[in-house]
């Protein structure tokens, strides 16, 4: 075989393991070998024989060093053809004209991951038929509201990309709840029931009516005027929509419009003690702001069957309900009473530490709010659960930020190495091995002799006696090291390619469990326009903060 086809086997064995973690496909590297040079296909059994090899010795190189191999050979070849992919929603019934719809945060904390994903769709589908999204602070809940909240929430829907067109608070607007719970009451829809709690569960569970459900209109009136007046204390009497009590779903059976909480509101303090549930709130909000298009979680199916009956007895046109699959979130704190607690206690920095599965945390790390609506839109509305993945977002956000985010070295944990043989050197790395036209970081060593590598490599670097600093030259073990040339060729023996600083700015990085990688990186970084960046060999990583005295960075992900 002539070294040309050598050559072109090499540069497509390389191409496919540095594409491939590593680890090169000999059927894939027939491909493309076959495709470049057409006349080999007669000779296929030894052509299979030359690739087998080829790859087998590809595959026994580390990474760096089939990456730096195949920039030296074609920095072409490292960019990998990507084929664009369509996302795009279901098309909802009935909406041709325009939809209105909305999101419903309880003002508990800011908004986390899971929260991104009814936020992402109701604005997807107003942004496709056009018409109106109403964000509606759900605050019937005084004990569980954070203040910062109404202030927060807002913040997160704008760095989503969500278009908010109107804003509504529940608890401006409790007198409205009043009036349609007497309207039902009035109508023998609804009934003030003052039963012992548990008694009233019971009755209900064995399809039971209680005493009170059926005592004249004219008493339940009086009964509620007498909850509006205080007349009752806490658990002492609740409001009840009427159902049918032989329902096969003990769940749809009567069910409680309002109860007593004697509670202040963080917004309207004691102005009212009665309170709406949601199941009451809901209905009429969605009645009352027109709401053409519902979608929410499966987990609310039984409220949507709930608040049908109230559009039923008002003779309400209902909207069209869409309720898409549960997700579970793995490796991620959301609930914000744990995370209000670890404010509170010291345990994390704040709603944006970056253990936290908050919107506020991930934007801190680095991911961007178009990757969390591209996997939002990619799940869609279908009614099976999922488990949600971070790599998946991790791939999505990589495909935003790989483009943009140039490369620099990071030697966390790093060990001082002098170097003996040579009075300077000099070197350059691309800013991005596939964008050359962003140009080189350059580097010039005089004087002190010295590079630090990180410790996780000097074990290898003492027991195979050499290292290739990675863009500069090759050094042979010692104290102080010495300086061993600049052949590429040491790559191909399993000699190792490391990152190295000389004289490097100090640098913390804050990983996601909590722990912080101390070291150095490049001086180069300090110009660095953008704020994501790739540490080669660690991952993207988010810098919060730069100047001569460190750099503070974020880690996103590999």
């Amino acid at each position: 075989m002539s070294d040309h086809i050598r050559d072109t086997v090499r540069k497509y064995a390389l191409q496919n393991a540095v594409f491939f973690k590593g680890t090169a496909n000999p059927k894939a590297v027939v491909g493309k070998v076959l495709g470049e040079c057409p006349e080999l296909r007669s000779r296929s059994a030894e052509m299979s024989a030359l690739i087998e090899d080829i790859v087998a010795d590809v595959n026994r190189m580390s990474p760096e060093a089939q990456t730096d191999e195949l920039r030296s050979i074609d920095g072409t070849l490292m960019v990998k053809e990507k084929k664009e992919r369509k996302y795009e929603l279901p098309a909802l019934e009935n909406a041709e004209n325009g939809v209105v719809m909305r999101i419903a945060p309880g003002p508990s904390g800011p908004l986390h991951i899971g929260h991104s994903r009814v936020s992402v769709l109701n604005d997807e589908y107003v942004r496709r038929y056009g018409g109106k999204l109403i964000n509606r602070f759900e605050d019937t809940n005084p004990e569980k509201i954070a203040p910062d909240a109404y202030d927060m929430i807002p913040e997160d829907l704008e760095w989503l990309g969500v278009k908010v067109h109107e804003t509504v608070v529940q608890s401006d607007r409790f007198p409205i709840y009043y009036d349609i719970t007497k309207k039902l009451i009035d109508m023998d829809k609804a009934y003030v029931c003052t039963c012992d709690a548990e008694r009233w569960r019971d009755l209900k569970e064995n399809m039971q009516a209680c005493p009170c459900r059926e005592l004249p209109v004219n008493e339940q009136l009086d009964r509620f005027d007498k909850m509006l007046a205080n007349g009752y204390g806490e658990g002492e009497a609740i409001a009840v929509v009427k159902t049918d009590l032989r329902h096969p779903n003990p769940a749809i059976r009567d069910f409680v419009a309002l109860r007593i909480v004697d509670h202040p509101h963080p917004r309207v303090g004691t102005k009212y003690s009665i309170y709406p549930m949601m199941n009451l709130s809901v209905a009429i909000d969605d009645h009352l702001y027109g709401m053409t298009h519902v979608i929410r979680g499966k987990d609310h199916l039984n409220n949507t069957f709930r608040q049908e009956y109230i559009y039923d007895y008002m003779g309400w046109k209902k909207p069209q309900f869409y309720h898409y699959g549960l997700v579970s979130i793995p490796e991620s704190v959301l609930k914000t009473s744990i995370i209000k607690k670890g404010i509170k206690d010291g345990e994390y920095t704040g709603w944006d530490d970056v253990r936290t599965g908050t919107l506020r945390a991930l934007k801190k790390r680095g991911i961007r709010a178009d990757a969390i609506r591209r996997y939002w839109i990619e799940s869609g509305i279908k009614q099976i659960d999922i488990q949600f993945s971070w790599d998946t977002l991790y791939a999505m956000n990589r495909d935003l930020i790989d483009g943009p985010a140039n490369r620099y070295f990071f030697v966390p944990d790093p060990v001082e190495f002098g170097i003996s043989g040579i009075d300077a050197l000099s070197g350059r790395a691309p800013l991005h091995p596939d964008h050359p036209e962003k140009g080189t970081r350059n580097y010039d060593i005089s004087g002190n002799m010295s590079v630090s590598i990180p410790s996780a490599d000097t074990d290898d670097f003492r027991e195979k006696g050499m290292i290739r600093l990675k863009d500069l030259c090759n050094i042979k073990y010692g104290n102080p090291a010495t300086y061993a040339g600049t052949d590429l060729s040491v790559l191909k023996k399993g000699v190792r390619a490391v990152q190295w600083v000389s004289g490097g700015v100090p640098t913390e990085l804050y990983m996601p469990d909590g722990t912080i990688l101390k070291g150095f990186s490049e001086g180069p970084l300090l110009k660095e326009a953008e704020d994501i960046v790739q540490f080669e060999r660690v991952g993207f990583v988010r810098i919060e903060k730069k100047d001569k005295n460190g750099v503070k960075a974020i880690f996103a992900h590999r």
